[in-house]
């Protein structure tokens, strides 16, 4: 199959636009330019000007299949991530029943290839069952499939166990993922302890109970010579242990979300569950410090974790609403509005940090818009402005506060290995 994407642009250097058409072929780009016209196409797709980028790649969803498909399934959550302009996505392994072990891992190795419509590259939990201190075993696992480790939704606690998980890690030649908590220190919290929490007579968490786990676990990384990476970094001080750790040439990577880079907790209107997420959203000097982190290389990549739930169970006060906002379709929109449009970030950047260092630093076939490449393209509107609509979401999920929020950059086609996945006008 011949397919052209036609009067495009690709970002250059900054904000500069470039002139081109992109010509894909089984699988691959097979040309970039200006040089197809006397060529057969089987499709031809009209850019109409607008941008064309790699697929997005996205290293933290949750896509809640097997075990919570009344929030979202492997088929919704890929199509949410298609709409977005994602073309790979990485699911975590909070599932019912964990993917612990081979047999299980498969099993939602078989929905993946059954039902998704994007790239899903599957985690497995560091130690069973995510909370006890038993490790899974990670060489059949990464012989399954596995893309990485990680107990996503729950700290790993025991220095011991992480300690011994990241030896093997190194020893399998596989990134270890942490989110980062320790439950000693959440005394019952649901938002960051602050004035806010103290306005709406919440428990807070302290910015401790993320970033002392990255202090320990820093140093583990340094003495196993695992590759640590740590998910939605959201606080100051994990942002300078992260960035001294890696000036002692750790091998530490680190993710921030597009929520805490926007939103701080005095934008929280109310007691409502929409606005709870783990980790919660920070103070001003901590959204500060993370963009900071992001520009200077400390963090690597923007990830999503998208996290859907039941509307019921969002919609309620704090204290009994799960954490979790869904980010997949709004991810590069958001960013592309608050950042590019004003002038903070440049095109070029967010491509990398969307797109390019994801895939760079996890050694993925992915995130490159090169003739070879795998054909994996989104191409974006940036002129057009809408509002986010969660009556237009694939994903099952619209618990997040952007309801209503008026963002350019909206996807007009997404293309996977150079079939297309989702188009706009459909």
């Amino acid at each position: 199959m011949k397919v052209l994407i036609k009067n495009g642009k690709i970002a250059g250097k900054g904000n500069q636009l470039i002139d081109a058409d992109v010509w894909l072929e089984d699988g691959i780009i097979a040309g970039i330019g200006k040089s197809f016209a006397n060529l057969d196409f089987d499709q031809i797709y009209d850019a109409k000007g607008q941008l064309i980028t790699p697929g997005l790649v996205d290293v933290h969803v949750h896509l809640r299949e097997p075990g919570f498909t009344y929030k979202e399934t492997i088929k919704t959550g890929s199509q949410a991530a298609a709409r977005g302009g994602f073309t790979t996505v990485c699911a975590m392994p909070n599932l019912d029943p964990t993917p612990d072990t081979v047999e299980k891992f498969n099993q939602v190795l078989d929905i993946i290839k059954r039902d998704a419509v994007v790239k899903v590259l599957q985690y497995a939990p560091i130690t069973e069952n995510l909370r006890s201190d038993v490790l899974t075993d990670q060489a059949g696992l990464k012989a399954a499939g596995a893309f990485a480790f990680t107990n996503d939704g729950v700290g790993v606690q025991t220095a011991g166990t992480m300690y011994l998980a990241m030896q093997e890690a190194a020893k399998q030649g596989m990134a270890l993922v942490a989110h980062t908590e320790d439950d000693s220190l959440l005394f019952g919290g649901v938002m960051h302890k602050g004035e806010v929490s103290e306005k709406l007579n919440l428990p807070g968490i302290m910015s401790a109970t993320e970033s002392s786990q990255i202090a320990r676990d820093v140093i583990l990384a340094e003495e196993t010579g695992a590759h640590y990476h740590v998910c939605h970094v959201s606080t100051k001080e994990s942002v300078r242990v992260i960035r001294d750790a890696k000036k002692a040439g750790v091998h530490v990577t680190a993710e921030v979300s597009p929520h805490h880079l926007i939103l701080i907790d005095e934008d929280i209107p109310e007691d409502n569950g929409f606005w709870k997420m783990n980790p919660p959203l920070r103070g001003k000097e901590d959204r500060d410090a993370l963009i900071e982190g992001l520009m200077d290389g400390t963090i690597d990549c923007i990830a999503t974790d998208h996290a859907p739930h039941g509307l019921e169970e969002k919609d309620q006060t704090f204290l009994k609403a799960p954490f979790g906002i869904v980010g997949s379709e709004t991810a590069f929109q958001l960013i592309y509005t608050h950042f590019v449009e004003t002038g903070r970030f440049t095109l070029e950047q967010v491509i990398d940090w969307m797109a390019v260092k994801p895939a760079e630093i996890f050694g993925l076939n992915a995130g490159a818009l090169t003739i070879g490449a795998p054909a994996d393209i989104a191409v974006f509107d940036l002129e057009t402005e809408e509002k986010i609509d969660d009556q237009q979401f694939a994903s099952m999920g619209v618990n997040t506060p952007f309801v209503g929020w008026p963002v350019k950059g909206n996807t007009m086609f997404t293309f996977v290995d150079g079939k297309l996945v989702y188009n706009k006008e459909d």
